[in-house]
């Protein structure tokens, strides 16, 4: 049985992210071999959002899809990038028209055309369309058994259903945005591998990897306060997936990590 590799690393989070991925994505591209290397970026750039420049980097740096969230649109620079045909992807389920960007894109490397798709959930998130129905609209229409589906929501429970409500239909569906690595991986009985949320790529010591002392302040006090990344060391959280070459069924998930 023929199989490939896709490696996905979870939001990155400001500089501390962005560097671990400089420094850790070759250890784990050469010992894991991906055929597709994808990452979370909408929280690459601050905190908050992606710039064309970020995005110029990951891409340098090996990377051949970005997959983004509810901050996709913080930089209002990042707009008409969205629309320049570049391997990256904004959430899908938002109005057709008057937004940039795309909710799904097609990279092909060696024969396999992979589909990779975003979708944000509704629970406890901003207004979205549908990403059950979406999803379906997407898969009526979809040529390739390959498809990868990152979908950055909030709430545990829907993102657990959306592995099932995809499963058989594509390869793998696994949960961004909340920054904490789930222990949850699995192939489904349909060939779908699933995670609730694969983590964060940023400063692990602090809070989903912005500053302790801020994040603590609030919540003491519940007084505002601006959010700033933690000047820490970043570390990388991600997932290998293993899939046959043939049908593009899942045959293994593994949940990997590089840093301290």
């Amino acid at each position: 049985m023929a199989t490939y590799k896709i490696l996905f690393l979870g939001d990155i989070v400001g500089k501390p992210g962005r560097e671990a991925v400089a420094k850790g994505l070759p250890k784990l591209v050469n010992d894991h071999r991906p055929e597709f290397v994808l990452v979370n970026g909408e929280n690459s750039a601050a905190g908050l959002g992606i710039t064309p420049a970020i995005a110029d980097e990951l891409f340098g740096l090996g990377v051949d899809g970005i997959t983004l969230g509810n901050h996709a649109f913080n930089k209002k620079e990042i707009y008409s990038y969205l629309d320049t045909g570049k391997m990256i992807v904004r959430p899908g389920n938002l109005p057709s028209t008057g937004v940039p960007g795309r909710g799904a894109m097609t990279i092909e490397k060696h024969g396999i055309r992979l589909l990779v798709l975003n979708l944000c959930g509704r629970v406890y998130m901003e207004s979205y369309d549908d990403p059950f129905a979406e999803v379906n609209q997407i898969l009526e229409k979809a040529d390739t058994p390959h498809i990868f589906l990152d979908f950055h929501a909030e709430a545990t429970s829907e993102k657990i259903a959306m592995g099932y409500h995809c499963e058989g239909r594509v390869s793998a569906v696994v949960g961004t945005h909340t920054h904490v690595t789930t222990a949850d991986e699995r192939v489904l009985p349909g060939g779908t591998a699933v995670i609730t949320d694969v983590g964060m790529t940023g400063p692990v010591n602090s809070v989903l990897g912005m500053r302790k002392d801020i994040i603590l302040g609030r919540f003491r006090t519940q007084m505002p306060a601006r959010f700033e990344v933690a000047d820490e060391s970043g570390v990388i959280s991600g997932v290998v997936i293993n899939v046959e070459t043939s049908t593009g069924r899942a045959v293994g998930i593994q949940r990997v990590q590089w840093g301290e």
